[in-house]
């Protein structure tokens, strides 16, 4: 009986040695390892073929995509054919060879299954009633369902207010013959608060414009929604409690400060609605951004907490496990089970399959399954950012971040080498993304997400907690988010000095030459590091370069410039600029269209107090930024403004703001003067009754914006705003004081008369706009005029900020990075 069994045994192992040489899988008893790379092999390659032919093909044709799926085909089923044949005629092919086999078999059957998928869905959204009436620019009525959440976004019109873009599938439209059902994904954008408390899975009714996709989206059309939604239904159960929860949260936040109440949501289940701009554009400086964004990590987090709260418990595997899926469900609906959070469960079940196995090669072949698996049910991932960091971040800390920390551990403490190699691997991983993104090499984004790191878990905790906790009772919620609110404190602060250090972003060239250069670099740094005399050397001139740039820099090129009397901040298409008024004090005229640059433009003038804020018409590009005047703890003392009132919206909401504050509202006077440090401001006009008309509601408002004279014992600026050729006209008829410099009306736009632009008498002209503003903005005939009266002409599109100067006793502009008189 014992003979039989061991003869047994030895058929099952033999039969299994023998399945495995015709799997193409090593058999050899000891080559588990081999064995296991061969298996990552098998799915790493398909993942990324996949991932590739969805990228390529999403922008061609239908009948591409299906040509390539018919190809792919034939290839998979003829491989396994050839190699049969040629291992018939000849002996020497091994197992590896069925290794190979098996690998071009499954890159093949993949890419044949992905380029069929994105025909199919390009088929889907190219062809119906809905693309043909985007292609004519129809005007429709439908019903719509919305599948995200409406985010709110800032018009590019000057004096419109915010509008919002979100995703929604279309579901019927009225025709002259009926109304007719359909199934097309579109993306809409609407205008007004309506929006707002929308949840996905409502059904509305909306009247709009449709237009054309953009080329490589898997949508039917854009949607371009006139007037408020119609609310036809209530969101879905799921949906429901996802939005209850999220409330929850927010309004257990209420107590804490705003911008600690604005990122902890965000931070926890990816809500942004209420996160401060300026902390969002640190964020990004830093490369923390990705902690704003739902991901693997939030899960793990998640889950990792009920895990060590469940073996401190003393529960057995099985249930820790059970919990451990809970927490990741329960997550994904308080996040909202959206598209992208359902690829975050995917990735967090990745990490805690690495996790749980202590196996990185077994997360690799997990991660490469979810892409692969994506990328067939949901192409249109494949070009998406979001999902590109999500991947190369998971793929870092996976396959990078084991080999480092066990190298870094013999010079340190173990926790310490991981603390410092999971973030370094995740940031290497992510950096030819962000090179392709923005062409930027973030240099400050590991010593910053490893400040950051040990925050992030507790926060990310008790905020879930009290998300789960605020609907059964909000004073515990409450106290849950206090030590969380510490712990969103430090990030934010590790963020805003983050952002500060010189250099946080090196500039890198974009898109496909800056990734070939990106590779060439590390080509040729990979090898040289591994010398130890190469390290010395590479090590020492990098610390001597990066001492140059943050001790030379600004010795050579100082911001602002000594004795600096006004700065026309660079805000893109607008105007903002700051008087000297004092140490750290500044007088502001208009602040641009973004708090963000606003506040960023006083910060690094140093200006903590504001005496004076001066808005010389109520147009977005001129007042949208006055919020950030306000940040920084920065001391403000009263606003002068238009005595016009019109758009009558965007000045109810800044006088809406200022007395929120507290702060005086007071209308611009003809004769005012103040004196603020060096500086004399005087207002020129508009003269009460007498401001003219113009071509259109537009040409109004900017011929009542207020004209300033700014005196300095060095010279004087005219601070015109954004008059044209009728007030122009008037202010020449009322009399125009002579300056040595210009701010020219209107961002140099084409509405200038000549014989204002000469009675200035100014020897230098300053434009204040954005590049490619699409207003064509300055104007060739304006630049034209400005040249032949001998201006020299300044632009911060070119230049970037600018600053006048008091060099000797007489007025010189000095952009940042060069000077000129």
């Amino acid at each position: 009986m014992v003979a039989r069994r061991y003869r047994r045994v030895a058929l099952t192992k033999a039969q299994g040695e023998e399945a495995g040489r015709d799997a193409g899988v090593p058999a050899s008893p000891g080559d588990a390892e081999d064995r296991w790379s061969a298996y990552t092999l098998v799915l790493v390659l398909p993942a990324l073929a996949s991932w590739a032919t969805a990228l390529i093909l999403l922008g061609c044709p239908a009948a591409i995509g299906a040509a390539c799926a018919a190809v792919s085909a034939l290839g998979a089923a003829g491989v396994p054919l050839a190699a049969r044949h040629r291992r018939a005629g000849s002996r020497s092919s091994g197992r590896r060879t069925g290794v190979w086999v098996n690998v071009a078999v499954a890159v093949l059957g993949c890419m044949a299954a992905t380029s069929a998928g994105v025909a199919f869905r390009v088929h889907a959204v190219a062809t119906g009633p809905v693309a043909e009436l985007a292609v004519r620019g129809a005007v429709v009525h439908a019903e719509i369902v919305l599948t995200g959440d409406p985010r709110v976004r800032q018009a590019r019109a000057a004096f419109r207010g915010e509008s919002v873009v979100v995703e929604a599938t279309v579901e019927s439209l009225d025709t002259p013959t009926g109304r007719l059902a359909v199934h097309t994904p579109v993306v809409v954008f609407g205008s007004g608060s309506r929006w707002r408390p929308l949840l996905p899975s409502q059904r509305l009714r909306v009247a709009g414009r449709l237009g054309g996709a953009e080329p490589g989206e898997l949508v039917g059309a854009v949607l371009l929604v006139r007037g408020p939604p119609t609310v036809l239904s209530e969101p879905s159960g799921l949906q429901s409690v996802a939005g209850r929860l999220r409330a929850g949260l927010r309004e257990a936040t209420d107590g804490l400060p705003p911008d600690q109440r604005g990122l902890l949501p965000g931070l926890v289940v990816g809500d942004v609605s209420r996160m401060d701009p300026e902390v969002s554009a640190d964020f990004k400086e830093a490369g923390l951004s990705h902690l704003t964004a739902v991901s693997g990590a939030n899960l793990a987090i998640v889950a990792g907490a009920v895990v060590a709260l469940s073996r401190l418990a003393g529960l057995p595997l099985a249930v820790r496990a059970g919990l451990a899926a809970l927490a990741m469900l329960a997550f994904a609906v308080v996040a909202r089970p959206s598209p992208s959070v359902l690829r975050a469960l995917l990735m967090g079940l990745v990490g805690a399959i690495a996790l749980g196995t202590g196996r990185p090669r077994d997360g690799a072949a997990a991660l490469s399954a979810t892409v692969l698996l994506l990328m067939l049910f949901d192409p249109g991932l494949a070009r998406e950012y979001g999902f590109a960091l999500s991947v190369c971040a998971t793929g870092g800390i996976l396959l990078l971040a084991p080999g480092w920390r066990d190298r870094m551990a013999v010079r340190m403490p173990r926790w310490a080498a991981e603390a410092i190699a999971v973030p370094a691997a995740a940031q290497a991983a992510v950096t030819p993304v962000l090179v392709l993104m923005a062409g930027q090499v973030q240099l400050v984004a590991v010593p910053a997400n490893l400040l950051a790191g040990p925050a992030v878990a507790p926060a990310t905790v008790l905020g879930f907690a009290a998300a789960l906790v605020a609907p059964l009772s909000m004073e515990a919620a409450r106290l849950l988010v206090l030590p969380a609110g510490y712990a969103v404190g430090w990030i934010i602060t590790v963020a805003e000095h983050a952002a500060r250090v010189p250099l946080a972003g090196l500039p890198w060239p974009g898109g496909l030459t800056g990734l070939l250069l990106l590779a060439a670099a590390v080509a040729v740094a990979v090898p040289l590091l591994r010398r130890a005399g190469a390290r010395v050397i590479v090590l020492t001139m990098g610390t001597a370069g990066l001492a140059a740039v943050l001790v030379a820099g600004p010795v050579i090129a100082p911001w602002p410039p000594a004795r600096w009397l006004l700065v026309a901040c660079d805000v893109g298409q607008g105007d903002a600029l700051a008087i000297a008024a004092g140490p750290g004090r500044a007088v502001v005229v208009d602040t641009g269209p973004d708090p963000t640059l606003a506040d960023r433009c006083l910060r690094d003038l140093g200006v903590h107090e504001v005496p004076l804020v001066i808005l010389t018409h109520p147009h977005r590009d001129h007042v949208g930024g006055l919020d950030g005047i306000f940040r920084s703890g920065r001391r403000v003392g009263a606003v002068i403004v238009s005595p016009g009132r019109a758009p009558a919206h965007e000045s109810a909401r800044i006088s809406a703001a200022l007395g929120r504050r507290g702060i005086a509202e007071w209308v611009a006077s003809p004769g005012a003067r103040w004196r603020f440090g060096p500086s004399e401001l005087i207002v020129v006009g508009p003269a009460a009754g007498a401001v003219p008309g113009g071509s259109g509601e537009g040409s109004v408002i900017n011929n009542e914006s207020v004209v300033m004279l700014v005196r300095w014992a060095a010279g004087s600026i005219l601070l015109s705003g954004d008059v044209e050729t009728e007030a122009q006209a008037e202010l020449l008829r009322a009399g125009l004081p002579p300056a040595d410099l210009l701010k020219v009306p209107h961002h140099g736009s084409a509405r200038q008369d000549a014989r204002f632009l000469a009675a200035t008498g100014a020897r230098a002209a300053l434009i204040s706009v954005g590049a490619d503003n699409g207003y064509g903005h300055p104007a060739p005939p304006t630049l034209g005029m400005l040249h032949r009266l001998g201006m020299r002409v300044y632009r911060t599109d070119e230049s970037g900020a600018l600053a006048v100067i008091d060099q000797s006793g007489r007025l010189a502009v000095v952009s940042r990075g060069r000077s000129d008189e």
